[in-house]
């Protein structure tokens, strides 16, 4: 169990490529399996959860090569997938499993999806009760809510569903799950979720409409092939976004990332923070993607809730930590998300903000903390979650005696390369 001090940082300065954006690259290498033809992706995100997206479609006898950062998919056809002769293994990939169960819901085979302990808490049934009313047949525990799942592949009925919380696995999973159903599978989403799937399914050529709040498709007969460079991952560079607003003497340039609508709600909260931060697009393709550059800011606390949530649930983390090093009180609300992700994240961050000198108490749905100065250091635990890790990580660089953060492998995940750009950065 890999531990790492993160050591008081003077400044953070330079700049970051940060690496493929994860949501994407899960998406890039499912729908290019069930294209024809062979699919190209350049900065690929190649950590423990995508690979084990491509372990599990190599599995079902797709040809995926992946060298460093560059993937090539020769596509199976929608109806091309074979049986997987043992059980589909994610990891703790949530993402995989989600977004797999539409897929597969289709498909005229067995399978069986299983994950890591931590996958295996993890509640599924938000997924497999829209499916189930499609005509999926799933079967797990407690009523196809914890893996492993066994699906039966089935004839499949467009529904309409409400996506209440919105949810973008949810979602993309019964959109997933529409390419192979009879009618039309509409989805009415009152509050927007990341569109990651809505901009995948343009970029590989099949039909969608969307009008307001409703999202519908239809089943398609084939589905091209593309070459596409991913955008930088926002989530992974929302680390090093932090930490020049809270480090003395920061300026720091963030280049070549993603910069989704859906997904620039942490720069958003940010600036309303006070942070010193600008963004530009530079590339104007379907997944837009620009620079960020950020300075030393004087930060503020922050009312945190409603319609903004869903577009920064995984950034929250690492906003807790800004909350903790602002001016005044923040409180966060309507995140109960939070409590199923890989960790209940409201617990592992405001315990963890707590043992270093901060203040900070859990809320049912999120949390209150009171920003101090700086932060005074000591031990914290990951609970096995990359982004809790990550979080403390930067932590450590604005406290009185460093931040030691036990089992960071979990960075692997998301990030395998976090610890060498944040040395290169902070110089820690």
């Amino acid at each position: 169990m890999k531990s790492f001090l993160s050591k008081p940082a003077p400044k953070l300065t330079g700049e970051l490529l940060p690496p493929g954006d994860k949501s994407i690259s899960h998406r890039a290498v499912m729908l290019s399996a069930l294209a024809a033809g062979e699919s190209r992706f350049t900065n690929f995100l190649a950590a423990e959860d995508c690979l084990h997206t491509i372990d599990a479609f190599q599995k079902m006898s797709v040809s995926v090569k992946c060298e460093q950062r560059q993937v090539r998919v020769k596509g199976a056809g929608l109806l091309g997938l074979q049986k997987p002769s043992s059980e589909l293994y994610l990891g703790n990939s949530g993402t995989s499993m989600r977004l797999l169960l539409g897929i597969l819901a289709a498909q005229n085979f067995e399978s069986t999806l299983s994950g890591d302990p931590s996958l295996s808490v993890r509640p599924m049934k938000r997924v497999t009760d829209p499916l189930r009313k499609m005509g999926a047949q799933i079967f797990g525990r407690e009523d196809a809510n914890f893996a492993p799942l066994l699906i039966r592949g089935s004839q499949l009925k467009g529904i309409k569903h409400l996506n209440v919380p919105a949810s973008a696995q949810v979602k993309s999973s019964i959109l997933l799950a529409g390419l192979y159903a009879e009618g039309e599978t509409v989805i009415d989403e009152p509050s927007s979720s990341r569109d990651h799937t809505e901009r995948m399914f343009k970029i590989f050529g099949i039909p969608l409409q969307i009008k307001g709040a409703q999202i519908s498709v239809r089943p398609v007969k084939e589905i091209r092939a593309v070459q596409m460079q991913i955008p930088g991952d926002i989530s992974s560079a929302a680390f090093f976004i932090v930490a020049a607003c809270i480090l003395p003497d920061s300026n720091f340039v963030i280049r070549d990332v993603g910069l989704n609508p859906t997904r620039i709600g942490i720069l958003e909260v940010l600036k309303e923070m006070g942070a010193d931060l600008q963004w530009k697009i530079t590339g104007k393709h379907e997944e837009p993607t620009g620079e960020i550059s950020v300075k030393t800011s004087k930060l503020r606390g922050i009312k945190i809730n409603g319609s903004i949530i869903p577009k920064i649930i995984d950034e929250l983390p690492i906003l807790m930590i800004a909350c903790a090093l602002a001016d005044g009180e923040s409180v966060i609300t309507d995140a109960r998300e939070l409590r199923v992700k890989e960790t209940d994240r409201i617990k592992s961050m405001v315990s963890g903000i707590q043992s270093i000198g901060g203040i900070a108490k859990e809320l049912e749905d999120g949390c209150v903390i009171e920003g101090v100065k700086v932060l005074k250091g000591g031990k914290v635990s990951s609970f096995a979650d990359h982004r809790t890790a990550m979080s403390f990580a930067i932590a450590g660089l604005r406290s009185e005696r460093g931040v030691e953060v036990d089992d960071v492998e979990c960075i692997n995940t998301s990030y395998p390369g976090f610890f060498e750009d944040l040395s290169r950065a902070a110089s820690v």
